[in-house]
């Protein structure tokens, strides 16, 4: 009996990475139907980490209503997974960038209020551990809204609760944590994050990420001062220097926000998800490997979900195969780190929104083709 190992990412407005293992196994099946099959589906910590974990490990689904990215009330959730001790948040569920009409994005204003409010509900629901996906966010405001939620205060000159968003930053005087959760102390934070950028200076938050979030040129340089300002101010407060550290700038500074708050760990999104679901014992068992993405090209190298499945295929000496809506530039320089092949899932030249429409078809079409050609082995 041949053994196939699934673990592909989302392919981005189309499929779930959940919806990409099920298309995978039909096809799989129509060519061996005696094939195994372990599906584990994945994501890097951006888009899908709470759907993904929670389907690989048995978990469940928390719904919450939250203050959003504009200080308007919305319906978020996070996940418990199969441990029930593990929650896994995205951030983006209560502060991001799709939360926020077009014309509406404004960083100066957004708040990370709401993902403070997921952690805390976590915490009430008695986890121990919580994963926060970096990724997709509105905000710049240092994970200031985080903190105030989870009841720091962050004052200004008259004793006054700073009003959201990072243009209200530079209003900083004083951090009072007194009232700060006092679970926290007892909760491991684990930042899922491949965003290696520090707070602020041309690398930062505001610089590289802010325009991208509605910033403007003089709105990226008012954000960079009122984060410089904030981290001043932590620094004092706290007692602790999070300007520069790797990964400080996710999520518009969300990330110096819980490296300053809470009990943290830094982790790659791909690792942690490749940890929390045993892939690699589970790799270590199998013939063939199967992973994929939206688009695959020579930026997959730097931390995505394939890239981390090829590498742990490369140690144990399995074929890893990767499918993808579209292979862009660069494919030839990904072969050397673990892939065997790489197949487009399109049958030929359509629109955009008959490729994401017909994902799932495609996907378990290219699947099927591939089985029955590896099959020809065993004729």
């Amino acid at each position: 009996m041949t053994k196939f190992v699934l673990a592909p990412d989302s392919f981005k407005e189309s499929m779930t990475a959940k919806e990409v293992c099920l298309a995978m196994k039909k096809g799989i099946l129509k060519a061996d139907p005696t094939a195994e099959i372990d599906s584990v589906p994945l994501a890097d910590g951006g888009e899908g980490t709470v759907d993904s974990l929670v389907d690989a490990t048995g978990g469940k689904k928390i719904d919450v209503r939250v203050t959003g990215p504009l200080g308007n009330e919305i319906d978020a959730y996070y996940g418990i997974l199969g441990d029930g001790k593990t929650a896994v948040i995205e951030m983006a569920k209560a502060s991001g960038l799709e939360l926020v009409p077009e014309d509406q994005r404004n960083p100066m204003l957004t708040t990370t209020y709401g993902t403070g409010k997921l952690i805390k509900n976590a915490i009430d629901q008695g986890a121990k551990k919580i994963i926060v996906g970096l990724g997709g966010s509105s905000t710049n405001d240092g994970g200031a809204g985080m903190a105030q939620a989870l009841g720091a205060h962050l004052l200004n000159k008259a004793g006054k609760e700073l009003v959201f968003g990072g243009g209200n930053l530079d209003h900083l005087e004083r951090i009072d944590v007194t009232e700060l959760d006092p679970r926290l102390k007892q909760v491991k934070i684990i930042l899922a994050s491949d965003v290696v950028n520090p707070l602020t200076g041309e690398n930062g938050a505001s610089q590289v990420f802010g325009p991208q979030k509605g910033a403007n040129e003089n709105q990226v340089m008012q954000l960079d001062h009122n984060l410089h300002h904030y981290a001043q101010v932590i620094k004092r407060d706290l007692g602790k220097g999070v300007e520069f550290n790797e990964g400080a700038g996710a999520a518009g500074g969300l990330g110096a926000g819980l490296m300053a708050f809470t009990n943290y760990e830094m982790h790659k999104g791909i690792d942690l998800a490749i940890k929390v679901t045993n892939l690699r014992e589970k790799i270590k068992s199998a013939d063939y490997v199967f992973t994929g993405e939206g688009g695959t090209d020579f930026q997959t190298k730097f931390g995505k979900t394939p890239y981390g499945i090829a590498q742990i295929g490369k140690k144990y000496h399995k074929p890893v195969i990767s499918l993808a809506g579209h292979l862009g530039d660069g494919i030839d320089s990904l072969y050397k780190y673990g892939f065997t092949a790489f197949f487009g899932i399109l049958p030929g030249a359509c629109s955009l929104d008959e490729a994401l429409k017909n994902g799932a078809e495609n996907v378990e079409r290219t699947t099927e083709n591939i089985v029955r050609t590896l099959m020809t082995k065993n004729i």
